[in-house]
């Protein structure tokens, strides 16, 4: 019996410790339910009963940036060095590369394949 208290006593401790750190070291705008001071002080005082507390209703519960957990926003959008146009004039010149590239790989395979210009590509069956 005194041994099943000892490391009842250390598992409480280690998770008490785990908390005390997870709560300092988590932003303040990620805190749920209470300020993170009152989170701070809860787990400081009341150590078992805080810690869980802590983890069941204080602790952010996911990354906010995966877009599997419900982010419904479009993250790449918002990642910084995003290519983007840095005028129409760029835009168009993109594309017309683009469409001369595409037409260019056609020509290549149309002579790959000796397929005369009005003909369909793939033969219809």
């Amino acid at each position: 019996m005194l041994m099943l208290d000892g490391v009842l006593g250390i598992a409480v401790l280690a998770l008490w410790i785990f908390c005390l750190i997870d709560v300092i070291t988590t932003d303040e705008s990620l805190c749920r339910n209470l300020a993170k001071v009152w989170w701070l002080v809860i787990v400081f005082l009341f150590p078992a009963v805080g810690s869980i507390a802590w983890i069941v209703a204080g602790r952010p519960q996911a990354a906010p940036n995966l877009p599997y957990r419900g982010n419904t926003g479009f993250p790449e959008y918002e990642r910084p060095g995003r290519f983007e146009g840095a005028s129409p004039e760029s835009d168009e010149d993109f594309l017309r590369q683009v469409r001369e590239r595409a037409e260019e790989q056609r020509r290549r395979y149309r002579e790959q394949k000796r397929i005369e210009p009005g003909e369909p590509e793939t033969p219809l069956t």
